[in-house]
């Protein structure tokens, strides 16, 4: 299963290479192997919660994932999209982006590709992690029978029951973000400020539109049914894939959770090299790998049988939307964001083998009484 899982990824990590070789020769070919290499390590949180969502749909929308939603990862949003940003955020043609683009050019130094891309950081940073935030909003506001920290989950449950409450702190959180980080923000942008509420808003409404419309359709073939049995249908299709308008809202949500996850590693790759060509093709190849690592994960059944590696996850995508929010003017280190999500499934994935050690020692006497 392994090798089926991955080796399209590893066709396309020896395509990429040798593409990044004859592109940029040597130096190209190991710019191309240090970004995949860095792609890989620093989203391994981004397999994991993809797999979360991936999981409910259906063995054909798992292949839709692999291959558009590919194409997507790749050529949209590590080549298409910042090369739409810097066009809209400089006033430039398609044409002038891509020349620029092929310019190069120092990413400290005004006017250039990189420098532009650095520019529309906020914004960029505002949407994803607004959408970030709601993600981790949501999961920590629902009451589950598992819990994983359980001294701090339960009550934030409770507090949950109050209808829309995400919503309510998540502006709250732009709001302050807003009027704090991006209001000290050493710029020459005086519309920084409002550049990051409404990015910050359309993150948050592109998550409810998303969201919803899964739902909704998830939902239709329950309308005809009486209340007694609509909470048990729901119920059950926490287990059940999706399928039709249902799995297909459903996988545009799984492509704004990676980009989400893919905002700050296109932007922070140029503190490696400024060329948009090797950057697309190593963030590739890790974004390659990263979506066969979640295919693997679901065939596998990793996330049913460590059951905290979901939670573990989620508090990684909470701390994730709070660094994104902190890069509207302060700098993190990919390295740092990279380890605090290593640091929670890390955790999660332990606590999740000590219960399956303690629940196959609660067994034991069962098993021995009935003479297994």
């Amino acid at each position: 299963m392994f090798v089926r899982t991955f080796a399209g990824s590893f066709v396309v990590a020896v395509v990429g290479l040798i593409v990044g070789w004859l592109y940029g020769g040597g130096t190209g070919l190991a710019l191309t192997a240090i970004l995949a290499v860095l792609e890989v390590s620093l989203s391994f949180d981004n397999a994991v919660v993809n797999a979360t969502v991936l999981v409910r749909m259906s063995p054909f929308w798992q292949r839709i994932f692999l291959t558009v939603g590919v194409l997507i990862a790749v050529f949209g949003m590590r080549l298409v999209f910042p090369l739409l940003i810097v066009g809209v955020t400089a006033k430039l043609s398609p044409v002038e982006a891509i020349r620029l683009a092929l310019d190069k050019g120092n990413p400290d130094k005004p006017g250039t590709y990189g420098y532009l891309l650095h520019q529309a950081h906020p914004a960029i940073a505002a949407f994803g992690g607004m959408f970030l935030l709601m993600i981790f909003l949501d999961f920590v506001f629902e009451e589950r029978e598992i819990t994983w920290l359980s001294w701090l989950e339960r009550p934030l449950a409770k507090i949950g029951r109050l209808d829309q409450l995400s919503v309510i702190i998540a502006l709250v959180v732009l709001t302050v973000s807003a009027y704090t980080v991006a209001e000290h923000a050493d710029t020459a942008d005086p519309h920084r400020k409002a550049t990051v509420l409404v990015a910050g808003v359309l993150g948050l409404a592109t998550y409810l539109l998303v969201n919803a419309l899964g739902e909704l359709f998830d939902t239709d073939d329950a309308d005809d049914e009486d209340e007694e049995d609509l909470a048990a249908t729901l119920e059950k299709k926490k287990t059940m894939h999706v399928v039709g308008k249902a799995a297909f809202f459903l996988f545009l949500y799984l492509e704004v959770l990676d980009a989400s996850f893919s905002f700050d590693g296109v932007v922070g790759a140029f503190a490696i090299t400024s060329d948009p060509i090797i950057i697309a093709i190593g963030l590739g190849i890790g974004a390659m790998f990263i979506r066969s690592l979640t295919v693997f994960l679901v065939k596998k059944g990793t996330l049913s049988e460590y059951v905290y590696l979901e939670h573990g996850a989620l508090w990684a995508i909470g701390a994730l939307a709070v660094i994104l929010l902190i890069t509207i003017e302060y700098e993190v280190p990919e390295v740092v964001t990279g380890l605090i999500g290593v640091a929670f499934i890390g955790l999660a994935l332990l606590s999740s083998i000590v219960r399956n050690k303690r629940l196959d020692t609660a067994d034991t006497p069962d098993r021995a009484a009935v003479g297994v």
